[in-house]
This record gives C-alpha cells, structure tokens and sequence, in this order.
C-alpha cells in the first residue's frame, strides 16, 4: 500500500513538472514575440490575392492541421498542405500571390525541401519559415522567418516533442488571433463561419429567429375583434401586431387575450381592437441576442417581443417568439 501511494505522488510530480517546462517555453516564446512576427501578420494581412497555405513533417504537421483550422475560422482563409502528397502532384495547389508557411523544429526535414524548392522558383509566393535553427535551409531560403527559441522539451534526455510543440500551437494562435483582430472579424462573422456550432447557437440573434414579411400578423387599430380572430387564425403565430395609420405598430394581442375579452363583453366580436388592445408592446433591436430576448420575455412574463431595427421602435420588421428561441436550443 506504501509503495502505490509514493508511486501516486511520483505521478502527480511527473505531471506538474511537465506543465512546468511547458510553461517556461511559452514565457520564452512570449519574449521572442517582436519585428519578425510584425512582418508575418503584415504579410498575411496585406495579401488580398492568394491563399494560406500551412505545412508541416510529423507533430509539426499535426500543428500545422491546427493553425489552418484556427486561421480559416477567425477570418483567415487557410488550408493545410500534406509535405508528401506536395511530391506527388498536390505542389500544384500552390500559385502565384500564395503564402506557404512552414513549421519544422529543425528545419531540415527532407519532406518539406521540395515545397522550398518550388517556392523559391516563384518570386511570387511568399515563403514563411518557423524553425530554430538559423543555418536550416528553411531559415535560409524564407521570405520572412520566426527563429523559435531553444526550449527544454518536457520529459527524460530532452528529446520528446513537447514543448517546442505547445509553443509551435501557442504562435499560430497568436497569429491567426492579431489578424483576426486587424481584420475586425467579430462575433457575426465567427457565427457565419460555424453554422453548427455551440457557440453559433448562443451568438444568435433576433434577426436570425424572427418572423418576418408576409408571415408577420398585421391587423389595423380601427378593425374589430371579429376580424381579428380570423387574422390569428389564418396566421398561427399566437399574437397580432395592431398597427395605425401611419404604419406604427401601437399595441399587441395575443389569443390569450382574445378568450379573456371574449368571457368579459357579451358582443365582443364588435369591439374595435384599439379599446382592448395592449398598448406599446415591448420591441427589441434586430441584433439583440436571442438569449437576452429570452431573459426579457422570462422577466416580462410574455412569449413575444417587436423587432425593430435603427432605434425606430414603432417601426416593427419582425416578431420573435418563445418557442422559436426555444427550438433554437437557446436558453
């Protein structure tokens, strides 16, 4: 039983001390941030006619992989490019305006020579080369380079890939996040990008959910309830929109309401929908995110909110209903 227990804290040991070497290699990394990665964002943010394209040998390429997939979702257009299948005909997804960036710890890797050869035959494709060995043919024959720093890889005699990995993942975040910043990508367009995504999901908007067109249910202040009930059947949105003469939307009714009115007026199919209606219905900008239209309804203890757009408040462009959020997976 003593033994599990020394073998327990040797692991919790082991574990920390990884994390510790780790850690160490990105504070280096941190101070290696300077002209070199300014000139990297510049050439990528400026090259408005070709593509990015990412490489890499082994766990380099397994970075690469990751780099492309975090650039081409925070504004960046990027793919990855496999060394190998470059060889054998795949060399062709590369022309003219393209940036081609490689990652390889040493620089050296022999998969990754032929893409260098080509690049270079074109003054027009940039190369971007990210290695820490400065005399590599890689450092020697880029356009623009990053010189990692000499890191202690986490583990035994120094040679498992671990930290020059992390710091290798931690640039291309840093990377694709100051171009994603110098090209204002926002929230909208990090939705448009992931469709499915949860994040997606929880950066909807009215915009996206509301009814809208010809579905919205317009009736006029001055018609009577009878009509009115043949509007809320025909549109089978659960509420009107009462409108005035100028097109305001000034109140709401909702089927609810229309049975309320109905047990309290005999004739009530008579009464003239601007003497029952509720009056200034709450309306909600077109970009306001869906799970605060949650909240509001929740607080309001209503089901549906005006859309309006431009601060016009009267001018109603759509409505937003509980069950639409709701099937949207917001709550």
């Amino acid at each position: 039983m003593g033994s599990l227990v020394m073998q327990k804290k040797k692991i919790k040991i082991i574990g920390k001390e990884v994390i510790k070497v780790e850690f160490n290699a990105l504070k280096k990394l941190r101070s290696s941030i300077g002209e070199s990665f300014y000139k990297i964002i510049k050439l990528i943010i400026y090259n408005k006619k070709g593509k990015v394209i990412i490489s890499g040998v082994g766990k380099s390429g397994i970075i690469a992989r990751k780099w492309a997939a975090t650039f081409s979702s925070t504004g960046t257009p990027a793919f990855y490019l496999d060394p190998s299948n470059a060889s054998h005909g795949d060399m062709g997804q590369i022309v003219s305006n393209d940036i081609v960036i490689l990652i390889s710890n040493s620089g050296e890797s022999n998969e990754l020579k032929n893409i260098i050869q080509y690049t270079s035959r074109n003054k027009n494709i940039k190369l971007i080369g990210v290695t820490s060995k400065k005399s590599s043919i890689l450092y020697k024959n880029s356009d623009v380079n990053f010189l990692m720093p000499k890191f202690n890889e986490a583990g035994p005699e120094n040679f498992i890939p671990t930290s020059s990995t992390t710091a290798q993942l931690a640039l291309g975040d840093a990377i694709a996040l100051a171009c994603m910043n110098f090209n204002k990508f926002t929230k909208s367009d990090f939705k448009k990008v992931h469709p499915s995504g949860s994040l997606s999901i929880k950066l909807k908007t009215a915009g996206d959910l509301m009814i809208r067109g010809n579905k919205l249910p317009y009736i006029k202040e001055n018609h009577n309830m009878k009509t009115a009930l043949k509007i809320i059947n025909k549109k089978n949105v659960g509420v009107l929109l009462v409108k005035n003469i100028k097109g305001n939307t000034v109140g709401i009714i909702s089927d609810g309401d229309v049975k309320r009115i109905a047990q309290k007026f005999k004739d009530f199919e008579m009464l003239k929908l601007k003497k029952v209606m509720k009056k200034q219905p709450i309306s909600i900008e077109i970009d306001t995110l869906a799970a605060k239209a949650l909240s509001i309804m929740n607080n309001k203890k209503i089901t549906s909110l005006c859309i309006h757009s431009q601060k016009n408040k009267r001018k109603t462009i759509g409505l937003l209903h509980m069950h639409d959020i709701l099937n949207a997976n917001i709550n």
